[in-house]
């Protein structure tokens, strides 16, 4: 079997050349890339701060047994 026919190498041959030669699709990746990066680090500092964070261990256990414990909502 000859590496050029390998599926793999066609697979990402395939990927590469689509890539290169993509016009709208650059700017498309980019503004993805913007919004995964504000889902995931802006909203992330901003909204959801860890909550056990300051406490010792002993602290933290308590918390978590009792977040597990508590009758549903």
């Amino acid at each position: 079997m000859k590496l050029a026919n390998n599926p793999l190498r066609r697979v990402l041959r395939f990927y590469i050349n689509g890539f290169r030669n993509m016009t709208w699709g650059r700017t498309l990746w980019i503004l993805i890339l913007v919004k995964l990066f504000i889902i995931f680090v802006v909203l992330r500092l901003c909204f959801f701060r860890p909550a056990l964070s300051g406490q010792s261990e002993a602290q933290k256990q308590e918390t978590v047994g009792r977040n597990l414990t508590r009758p549903a909502q």
